[in-house]
C-alpha cells in the first residue's frame, strides 16, 4: 500500500477530496460567513485576493479603513479584499454579529467578511492550514495578510506593518493584477 502524501493527510483532515495529484489552490476552501452562510473561494475565481486576519481592538484595526478603500479600488479591476476577525490574538469580539455592527459602523466596511476564525496553530482554519503547509508561514499577529494571485495560488504574505497602501503591498498587488485572469 502507497502511503498518503502530507497534501493527501491535510486535504482529508480538511475535508477536501481531491484526486493524488490534484494541486490544491486557494478556491479549495472557504469559511463560515460573517453573515451566516459560506462565503466560499470558488466564487471569486480569477480574482486576486488579499485575505487579511482582522480584530476589532488591536493597534492596526484602523487598518480597516485601507482595506476597505484598496477593495472599493481594485474591485474593477478583479481584486477582492476579504477579512477574517480572529480571537487568536485575544483581540476580537465575542461574536459575528457584533464584529460586523463595528466594522459596518466604525468603517463603513463592505469588502466580504469571514466568521470568527482560527488563523494559527492545530485548530486554524483549512485555509490558514494549507497557507502554513505551502508557505510554512502563519499569521503571528493581527491584520496579516495573505494575496492570492489569479491563479488561485499564494503570491506573497504580509505581516501587520504592511499597509493596505503601502509600497510593498501596492506593487504585490498590481504585479498579480496585471496578470491575465484564466
Amino acid at each position: 500500500m502507497v502511503e498518503p502524501t502530507r497534501r493527501m493527510v491535510l486535504a482529508a483532515a480538511m475535508g477536501v477530496g481531491m484526486a493524488a495529484n490534484k494541486e490544491m489552490l486557494a478556491w479549495d476552501f472557504g469559511f463560515p460567513s460573517i453573515d451566516e452562510g459560506r462565503l466560499e473561494f470558488a466564487a471569486f475565481k480569477g480574482h486576486v485576493l488579499l485575505v487579511t486576519n482582522t480584530a476589532s481592538f488591536c493597534g492596526y484595526t484602523y487598518q480597516y479603513e485601507g482595506l476597505e478603500k484598496l477593495h472599493k479600488a481594485g474591485s474593477p479591476r478583479g481584486l477582492t479584499v476579504i477579512g477574517v476577525p480572529s480571537q487568536d490574538f485575544n483581540q476580537e469580539s465575542a461574536d459575528n454579529k457584533t464584529v460586523k455592527t463595528f466594522c459596518d459602523a466604525t468603517f463603513g466596511v463592505e469588502f466580504p467578511m469571514a466568521g470568527i476564525a482560527h488563523v494559527r496553530g492545530p485548530q486554524a482554519a483549512p485555509f490558514y492550514a494549507w497557507v502554513r503547509e505551502q508557505k510554512q508561514w502563519e499569521p503571528n499577529w493581527n491584520f496579516n495578510k495573505v494575496l492570492i494571485g489569479r491563479d488561485g495560488r499564494i503570491a506573497g504574505t504580509f505581516g501587520s506593518g504592511d499597509e493596505p497602501q503601502g509600497s510593498k503591498l501596492s506593487q504585490a498587488i498590481e504585479g498579480e493584477l496585471t496578470k491575465p485572469a484564466n
